[in-house]
């Protein structure tokens, strides 16, 4: 009897000890994993921007007289040649000698601007000319495999370009036409005034941006009075800082988002303005930053809806590559003890967590971009503690 007590005692206080030894064991670490996987990795830029009508035109009043309330409102469609409003002339006592000489230098001004833009519109066509043949060039080599891909998507740009440069030319040298009739108007009713009212015609076709002059008003020479654009002719503005803007290169993607449409649109970026500008920012910082253009390439019925002067939020696409070793970037963490530019992750490898030093080429606001230093469907710790060390057993928690 008493040997079988003490065999009961000291079983009791083994179990008690292996208890104490389970209760004061180190647990498992709980971490959470994802895998390494192949796959396309982007880098991109990201800032709000806003839509330009791509020609503006600015109507001013070609002589002082009394303005007419014009019966047009913001959003008005004009043709070529509409009536915008009306002005009487203003009879002036002192109509001297050199009143009639500066009409007479405005007429022939507006006929050497006139002549000016019908020689644009040559050299537009002939550039437009050279682009065409040029691209017909590299699409014969292409066929031949001499020309790469880049070179043809280059001189397809360039064939854009120059239609473009030819449609302004062409629209500066109505424009030009519209203000040599004006200023001769205006010196006619100057030698010959009477109480007929001089009609304002529209200069290109488009939309009345914005009506400066909504009431009858008696104005003098030159006050602006309404502004006409095309609205389906937009592009966009970003203000991009420097750095930023040194990576996005003209001909990059651009996805254009958050414009209120249920679908992204696409874009490219046109150009880079050579000259930057101090802005402050919201917290009161100074910023250099530059003007990037960028063209849209989305067809008019998918973004109908816009106008001139919305905002947008804007993704400039800057590196692309397929079939990248990719991990979750909050898995990447700078080396302990190691110099600066090394990089490492917690391995899962049966159980416990490995450092692994790993080869970081580019990053995103969601992967990073190995190059080198891990296998495709290996398992890493995201966002692994700051008391996780080297070997430490884990417990795997995936994230879906």
């Amino acid at each position: 009897m008493q040997r079988k007590t003490k065999w009961m005692t000291g079983l009791a206080v083994l179990g008690l000890l292996g208890l104490v030894a389970w209760a004061f064991a180190p647990r498992p670490v709980q971490v959470e994993a994802a895998a390494v996987v192949l796959g396309r990795f982007e880098s991109s830029v990201e800032e709000d921007g806003k839509t330009r009508v791509v020609d503006r035109y600015l109507v001013s009043a070609p002589l002082a007289g009394r303005w007419l309330r014009p019966s047009l409102r913001e959003g008005d469609a004009v043709t070529v040649g509409a009536l915008l409003g009306s002005l009487l002339p203003a009879t002036s006592p002192l109509l001297d000698e050199r009143s009639q000489a500066e009409l007479t230098a405005r007429v022939e001004a507006a006929a050497a601007a006139q002549r000016a833009a019908q020689s644009r519109v040559g050299l537009a066509r002939v550039g437009l000319e050279q682009a065409k043949l040029e691209l017909a060039r590299s699409e014969s080599l292409s066929r031949q495999g001499f020309v790469g891909a880049a070179k043809l998507e280059s001189d397809q740009l360039s064939v854009r370009a120059a239609a473009q440069e030819q449609a302004a030319a062409a629209a500066e040298a109505q424009v030009a036409q519209y203000g040599l009739e004006q200023a001769r108007a205006a010196l006619g009713l100057v030698r010959q005034p009477g109480g007929k009212a001089f009609e304002l015609r529209a200069p290109v076709a488009g939309r009345v941006l914005h009506l400066l002059q909504a009431s009858e008003t008696v104005l003098p020479l030159g006050t602006p009075l309404m502004e006409i654009g095309d609205t389906s002719r937009l592009e966009l503005v970003a203000e991009l800082l420097t750095s930023d803007a040194l990576l996005a290169r003209p001909g990059s993607p651009v996805r254009i988002e958050r414009w209120g449409g249920p679908q992204a649109l696409q874009g490219t970026v046109s150009r880079v303005e050579p000259g930057a500008f101090t802005k402050i920012s919201a917290l009161g910082v100074e910023e250099q930053r530059v003007r990037v253009i960028i063209e849209l390439l989305s067809p008019l019925k998918q973004r109908a809806d816009l106008g001139d002067g919305y905002r947008v939020a804007l993704t400039v696409i800057t590196r692309v590559q397929d079939g990248a070793l990719l991990v979750p970037v909050s898995a990447v963490f700078p080396l302990p003890g190691g110099q600066a530019g090394q990089h490492a992750v917690f391995l899962l490898d049966g159980g416990r967590a490995r450092l692994s030093e790993v080869q970081l080429e580019a990053r995103n606001s969601q992967v990073a971009w190995l190059r080198a230093g891990l296998a495709p469907g290996s398992q890493v710790v995201v966002y692994p503690p700051t008391a996780l060390k080297d070997g430490m057993r884990v417990a795997q928690r995936t994230v879906r």
